[in-house]
């Protein structure tokens, strides 16, 4: 069979059939808890995740938890709040700010970024992103540091090993925090995590092991970003988050998931990846994607080193 671009596709109605019926079958007989516990950011996973758990379990046995923090965007809590109000659940809003300055998290971050840039401060927004030249050069991922000034200013400069380190050793504090709060919350109705993460993300390392890479159930982590999409779709997630590019929700500075770490958009990264997983030829992926049989490899390289690099997350303790 030809490779296409349409092979990555699912069908919405019978994927959506065998999670419902997945969820149920491991909610209630193998971790025997009583309903479902979801962080909801306003991005379309989280969004996906907890429609497919109130068609599993009714909505009156799901709860939503927003945990907002110092950096997160406005508009999170607005289309957290929408989508609430649509499947009809209860939500609770957990403000991780007061967490996150006892952990330190926000002062070891600044610390290391003012080693690179000493007029950094709290009224400068940040982010760190990858260079977006994957299909021109096969390039290590190499992250950059970029801060904006107040007047909207930008100085980007390649972020040396040991700050990037610290930047994201102390951000990771955001996640490990927030995934402190859902347990809190599923322990007291003896209720069970539900992980939000899709296959790009937990492939090819985009999570925090012990933050929003722990849950008791994994429900889409089978899934591309483009079937999220699909599924999104289907079970009529509101438009706003089905239009809405997605975000980190880590840095101040607004940034995409492309920009922080995939470098491709999803309909390309994951079509090629597809390919490559079942075996076609980056002749016949290229031809099929308009692009040289080279750019092909380099996405397929890049798809392997960051599988290699992060494979260690994906570990059960030793």
């Amino acid at each position: 069979m030809n490779f296409t671009r349409e092979m990555i596709k699912i069908n919405p109605e019978t994927e959506t059939e065998k999670l419902v019926s997945k969820l149920r079958n491991d909610l209630i007989h193998v971790i025997k808890k009583r309903g479902a516990v979801v962080g909801i950011s306003g991005g379309i996973d989280s969004s996906l995740v907890l429609a497919l758990c109130v068609k599993a379990f009714g909505s009156s046995k799901v709860l939503g938890v927003m945990l907002p923090e110092t950096d997160s965007s406005p508009d999170n809590f607005v289309l957290a709040r929408k989508l609430v109000d649509k499947f009809n659940v209860e939500s609770i809003i957990e403000n991780m700010t007061p967490a996150l300055y006892g952990f330190g998290a926000y002062q070891r971050r600044d610390e290391a970024i003012r080693r690179v840039f000493p007029e950094y401060n709290m009224s400068y927004k940040v982010k760190i992103s990858l260079p977006q030249n994957i299909l021109e050069q096969d390039s290590l991922n190499l992250f950059h540091l970029t801060i904006i000034s107040p007047e909207g200013e930008e100085k980007t400069e390649r972020l040396p090993h040991k700050e990037y380190l610290q930047i994201v050793a102390a951000s990771n504090f955001k996640q490990r925090s927030r995934l402190c709060m859902l347990y809190y919350h599923a322990e007291m109705r003896n209720y069970a995590v539900v992980g939000t993460g899709n296959k790009n993300e937990h492939q090819l390392g985009f999570f925090v092991k012990y933050g929003d890479g722990g849950a008791d159930l994994k429900p889409i982590a089978h899934l591309f970003k483009t079937n999220i999409f699909q599924l999104a779709e289907y079970l009529d997630i509101p438009d706003e988050i089905q239009k809405r590019v997605p975000t980190t929700d880590t840095y101040s500075a607004e940034q995409t998931q492309e920009e922080f770490f995939f470098k491709l958009p999803f309909e390309i990264l994951d079509a090629i990846w597809y390919g490559w997983e079942h075996d076609y030829s980056t002749e016949e992926i290229a031809e099929t994607m308009q692009l040289s049989p080279n750019q092909v490899q380099y996405v397929i390289n890049d798809i392997k080193r960051k599988m290699a690099a992060t494979q260690y997350l994906r570990f059960a303790p030793l």
